[in-house]
């Protein structure tokens, strides 16, 4: 029996933190044991914010050499970058061509970023959930792993599947294109800042201090573990909305420690922040020790991580290319003459 596909992705701006580990990757590493398991590096998604070129390119590598270091097993799933693949650009346009632009001027994101970038907000900020909607379904999966966050642009690339392509160019027992289900993973599936535990950990918030990143040093770790939010309550606890740092760093503490909630929660219940944190920084250093060990062992060898690369796009070329022509030949576009 065929293994069912998913597809799932990381943009390389900024460096990886536990959020990105914790709530996607993980559990990606966990997904390709069952599934057939693509993992891109969406590059071009980096493109519509303001960005320094070299940043991007050294970001990227260590994206996805990150990936491996966590536990993605090539043997087992394909790793690309995004813009090694010309099918995700054309596939864009075609489907640019075929979107409504009220979808697109709803999208909550869009509303977001651009009353921060105002007059420079560009047309690929608006556009680019159109691209991410082609790099879903230039892999015909059949479950894409969301958090609540991703969930709208999720549905919009079902909405394009569904309505303008199989609708419009399918038939009724042969569809063009698959619609795919949302893998809402919730253990993780959002974690918090260190400074405010109301906003999501991000690789965008101009404090350093916000987040742990996967490649901090445990002295790093230390400090910023120190400096993170707290409150003046005894004894942590989840779900208490008048406490979110309490529930967010208790929640990081369950996961790094691979227990269960209702574990630390007992554990932790009389305990205060001073005997608390030193806990959670030792636990966080020691988990990502081995991630660092072999990030930099690919550093060292980076032949390996470009095959990996070349393996993996020469395997995301054959399915993505194969759906792109599919799609042209259904919308009427000329296929190409050989001689």
């Amino acid at each position: 029996m065929n293994k069912k596909r998913v597809l799932s992705g990381v943009q390389p701006t900024g460096a990886l933190h536990i959020g990105n580990w914790l709530g996607a990757i993980r559990n990606w590493v966990e997904l390709q044991n069952e599934y057939e398991t693509y993992v891109c590096v969406v590059d071009l998604h980096a493109l519509t914010v303001p960005h320094n070129p070299e940043e991007l390119k050294a970001n990227t590598l260590s994206t996805a050499a990150l990936y491996v270091a966590c536990g993605m097993d090539p043997n087992k799933c394909s790793i690309f970058i995004q813009s090694h693949i010309p099918a995700h650009s054309e596939l864009c346009w075609l489907l640019n061509c075929l979107t409504p632009l009220n979808w697109m001027e709803r999208m909550i994101q869009f509303k977001e970023k651009a009353v921060k970038q105002g007059y420079n907000v560009s047309i690929g900020l608006l556009d680019y959930p159109v691209l991410m909607a082609a790099d879903i379904l230039l892999y015909n999966p059949d479950l894409v792993p969301v958090g609540e966050d991703q969930k709208q642009h999720l549905e919009l690339a079902r909405n394009i599947a569904q309505q303008r392509i199989n609708s419009k160019f399918g038939k009724k027992d042969n569809h063009i294109l698959k619609v795919p289900e949302p893998l809402i993973m919730k253990e993780g599936g959002k974690i918090m800042s260190l400074c405010d535990g109301k906003s999501k950990m991000s690789k965008s918030d101009p404090n350093e201090n916000s987040r742990i990143s996967l490649l901090d040093s445990p002295d790093i770790i230390r400090k910023k573990i120190k400096r993170a939010k707290t409150d003046q309550y005894i004894g942590l606890e989840f779900d208490n909305s008048n406490r979110p740092e309490a529930d967010n760093l208790l929640g990081i503490y369950s996961m790094v420690t691979n227990q269960s909630r209702e574990k630390v929660s007992k554990e932790c219940a009389e305990m205060g922040w001073g005997k608390f944190k030193p806990l959670l920084t030792e636990a966080i250093i020691s988990c990502l020790q081995p991630i660092q060990e072999k990030y930099t062992s690919l550093s060292k060898n980076p032949e390996e991580l470009n095959q990996i690369l070349i393996n993996g796009t020469q395997q995301a070329k054959e399915l993505s290319n194969s759906t792109l022509k599919r799609i042209r030949k259904a919308i009427g576009l000329l296929e190409q003459i050989d001689k």
